[in-house]
């Protein structure tokens, strides 16, 4: 087992490269200003947009390995894992590294969207290739957010402020992978689309309180697929099982429902859990915190 770096807030990664620490939900790292940079295997559980401008070294991301170009663009979401296992070599790469917590977005306009940028998902396979002006652009917004975060003081009008930033690189990203992934019609893609919006259709016609937490066959079954034959398909195209694609989806919305300020109580019932105990137990496993210390956090 390849050792990760488990990247649970913005700064833990900034650290590690030895990075600014500009606020705890956002970081904004310049790889060109760096001295001891080192590879590194990250287990995300924060948002992250990585600008390449140069970089020789070959990444995992999802289900396989990529050579970044210079120019590209490759976006991460809680749950995945992508970069190089630490050798002790001091890397030299070009380009930018965004990064903000799942936390920032909650009771926003842009967290309810969240989940349409599709390019976070592991079913865009490749990093997105971007021309010179469209690699400017985004670092114009880059250096913006870094401005912002360097010379103004937290609270309402700065995450307001971050925020409107994040949600105009998001859309930059967005109308740059669709120019690139406008003809991608391969079969993981179609398969792990119909599986994320399975899921999010579950719990927005209320599924749960007659079917309890999404299971693995009963995705299946709405796919039209064995129970078998489908989670050979996820593993090949996530490199991880179904059951951990559904736990990830689940988990990931029990942090929006109790930064909303549901009990630990109501949450686990809106998710389906049989038992808030069953629920607690799952999200510790998952976080490595039961959740009244993550709201303790928040």
């Amino acid at each position: 087992m390849k050792q990760a770096l488990n990247v649970e807030s913005v700064n833990d990664y900034a650290r590690y490269v030895g990075a600014e620490i500009l606020h705890p939900l956002v970081s904004v790292i310049h790889y060109d200003e760096l001295e001891h940079c080192r590879h590194s295997l990250n287990n995300y559980q924060v948002y992250g947009i990585i600008l390449h401008e140069e970089s020789p070294y070959t990444l995992t991301y999802g289900r396989g390995e990529y050579l970044p170009a210079s120019d590209s663009l490759l976006c991460v979401a809680p749950g995945q894992t992508g970069g190089m296992s630490d050798n002790g070599e001091t890397i030299h790469i070009r380009g930018w590294m965004l990064l903000f917590a799942p936390e920032l977005l909650y009771g926003t306009e842009l967290g309810q969207r969240i989940d349409d940028y599709h390019f976070f998902s592991y079913y865009e396979s490749e990093s997105l290739r971007t021309k010179p002006d469209e690699t400017r652009t985004i670092e114009v917004c880059l250096k913006m957010i870094r401005h912002e975060l360097r010379t103004r003081p937290d609270g309402e009008h700065l995450r307001r402020i971050i925020t409107a930033y994040l949600e105009l690189v998001l859309e930059y990203c967005a109308c740059f992978y669709e120019r690139q992934f406008k003809t991608d019609t391969t079969a993981d893609n179609d398969l792990l689309k119909r599986f994320n919006a399975l899921l999010r259709s579950y719990y927005a016609e209320k599924r749960q309180r007659q079917l309890g937490l999404p299971s693995v066959h009963y995705c299946a079954q709405q796919l039209f697929l064995s129970p078998n034959y489908f989670g050979d398909l996820i593993r090949q195209a996530t490199g991880d099982t179904a059951t951990a694609f559904i736990r990830n989806h689940v988990m990931q919305r029990a942090t929006r429902l109790l930064h909303a300020g549901k009990t630990i109580t109501e949450t686990a019932d809106l998710l389906g859990f049989e038992y808030p105990q069953h629920f607690t137990r799952q999200f510790k496993k998952h976080f490595g915190v039961t959740p009244t210390e993550y709201v303790r956090r928040i």
